[in-house]
Order: structure tokens, then sequence, then C-alpha cells
């Protein structure tokens, strides 16, 4: 079978692996789709994604769906043929964390596509992985993989919204338009935020932010026609760059709420600390989820509005492209790859830029 697999810094090769079959306990997936993820754009850009660097080559990918193709023995699971995603996360299930119901940020827990551990775990970018049963959810009915394949980010924005607690009636600020921020401004919209406010240096997310909810949008370059006297109930941040964490605690309410969801760079980052002591601003951190994965999935069945956020699709053999595509925020948002179309082989880093989805245009 066919694999997306990072060797290095823009080393990405589309190359056969063998999966194996399932153990006891454990069921493979036919992936038929995939979703680029910002932590996969750094591994391909960088080798790394903070202090978890790539020391083998690395299947990629954690955002996926596809088919059950075969249960190992003693495998609780759906049955064969049924549509699934993937939860990317198995946490320790023995830690002080998992025991009180932290298990997001369990220190033990291996994650599709990371670095983090050596051996590396292995991810979801390949025509068929091989996983522990528990990570296997099927398909609400209704849902189609094209939309259950925004599971994974939807989970990380749900769960980003509920840290911030009861947003109904209440005044939000979302620094950041990628497609993590997009996805929160989605759920914000289903949770009755009465205002959403959506701040980014770039046009083309902006009009995207307003398709999915956002009530006003404004230039973060150009902070004068919207946020110096915004006075938000909660703000999150999505960006992941200084900037963004500094209006955030600038522009929320004495005794508002930051959620801090954007990774920021590695190393120390200075804030307005006197700002939240004085006005005794809340700051909460927000990492990956949970059973908040099951929650999207719900979602995304019931009609949430997420559509927009996906722009392109590539076939997995034009993978360079699409990680290329998926690094310019200017012409595209989500971007996914079609794991059932593979043809070719090679070296996909090396391929040119493409447009979008085959022939050109964005996805269907």
């Amino acid at each position: 079978m066919r694999a997306c697999v990072a060797h290095g810094p823009k080393d990405l090769r589309v190359e056969d692996r063998d999966p194996g079959a399932p153990g006891p306990g454990e069921i493979a997936v036919a992936i038929s789709l995939g979703g680029v993820c910002g932590s996969d754009l750094h591994y391909y850009h960088r080798g790394a994604v903070g202090d978890f660097r790539l020391q083998e080559p690395m299947v990629l990918g954690h955002e996926v769906v596809g088919r059950v193709a075969a249960l190992g023995t003693e495998a609780a699971g759906p049955a064969v043929g049924t549509p699934v995603a993937l939860h990317p996360a198995t946490p320790c299930d023995s830690c002080r964390e998992c025991a009180e119901g932290h298990r997001n940020v369990c220190a033990h827990a291996r994650y599709l596509g990371s670095a983090a551990r050596m051996p590396h775990v292995q991810g979801g970018f390949a025509q068929r992985v091989v996983v522990p049963a528990g990570q296997v959810r099927a398909l609400p009915d209704g849902l189609s993989e094209h939309r259950a394949v925004l599971a994974e980010p939807l989970s990380v924005a749900l769960h980003a919204v509920r840290r911030a607690g009861d947003v109904a009636g209440k005044r939000v600020l979302v620094t950041g338009a990628g497609p993590i921020g997009l996805l929160v401004v989605a759920v914000l919209r289903h949770f009755g935020a009465a205002e959403i406010i959506v701040s980014d240096l770039l046009d083309e997310p902006l009009a995207l932010a307003t398709r999915v909810g956002a009530t006003a949008t404004v230039r973060a370059d150009r902070p004068e026609e919207g946020t110096r006297a915004l006075d938000a109930d909660v703000a999150i941040e999505a960006s992941g760059a200084p900037a963004g964490l500094r209006t955030c605690v600038e522009r929320v309410r004495r005794a508002g709420t930051v959620v801090l969801l954007g990774l920021l760079p590695p190393g120390e980052t200075g804030f307005l600390g006197n700002v939240v002591v004085t006005r005794e601003i809340t700051l909460r951190g927000s990492f990956r989820f949970d059973a908040d994965f099951d929650d999207a999935l719900a979602l995304l069945a019931d009609g949430i509005d997420v559509e927009p956020v996906i722009t392109h699709t590539f076939p997995l053999a034009r993978a360079g492209e699409a990680f290329e595509l998926a690094g310019d925020r200017s012409r595209a948002s989500k971007v996914l790859l079609d794991l059932l179309d593979a043809p070719g082989s090679g070296t996909a880093g090396t391929s040119p830029v493409g447009t979008g989805a085959p022939g050109g245009g964005p996805a269907e």
C-alpha cells in the first residue's frame, strides 16, 4: 500500500509501506481521506513540531476516515466495510491525569503521526493502517466521509470553546482564521454566541470566517478598524502568534476569559502580565481533546456548517503539491488527501505546486 512519508524538511515521499495484519485487539482500516494539519506542515517544512524532531521516516497524518478492512482477534469494533473515523490518541489510562478525566494531557499518550516518541507513532496518510480498536469510531448514519474528515480538528475547536465556559449570548474574539480558528467560529455559532469577531492578517481566511458564522471580521494589522475597544467577554487565541495573544489580553473585558489554543513559538513568550493581574483575567490552555471527538462526529451528523473550511482535495500521488498549497493561507484553508486515488509513485515533495483538486478546481 502507498503512504505519505516525511523523511526530513521538504523531503516528503509517497512510497510503499506494509501495515501488517491486525493483532489481538486491533483493527485494520482502509483510509479514504485525510486532512493536512498544521503539525503535518511543520514536519514537512522544518522536520519538527516544537521540540519533537523527526529521527526516522514517519507517515504523517492524524485527521483520517475510511472503512474497516479487517478485525484482529478479540477486537470489539464495527464490522468490516463500516465507514469510520479514527480518534488519533491512545492515552495510558493509568496516570493521574487520565484518572482525573484529563486524558487529553496524558504525558504517555500515543498520537498518530507524532515524533514525540521514538520509535515514532506512524500516522494515517496511508491506504491501510492498523490501530487499537479503541481508536475506531463508526460514523453516524448519514454522515459522509467528506464531512467526517473534519472530526479531529472540529474536536480541537470544540474542546477550546468548552474551556471558555458558557458562550451563549456573549461577545467572543477569535484571533486567527486558519482551519482551527474557522472551526472555533462554527462551534461558537452553534452554541449561541451573540457576537463573533475574527481577526487575521489576510482577507481570504476572513471571508471564510464570515461564511461559517463570524458576525464581524477585522484585519489584525488594522486594529483601529474593529478591535481597539472591543471589550470581549471571551477571547480565543487560535493563531499561535505572540501578537495574537497580546490582542486577546488587551481586548478581553475585565474579569473576562482568554483561551490559548494556538501553539506559540518554542521558548518563552512575553505577555501583558500586569494587565492579567489588574483586570483579573482568566487564562486557560486548551490542548487536543478526548471525548469531544464523539461529540464532534455528532455535530457533523447534525449539520453544523463547516463545509467552507474544506477548500481543496489532492490525490495521494500529489501530496507535495497539497502540502505546498496548504501552507499558503491566501489560497487555501483545509486541504485533503484522497488516499483512494493514488496513482504513480516516487517523491511527492519534488512536484511543482498545484492549484487544487484534480482539474484545478476546489474540493467538491
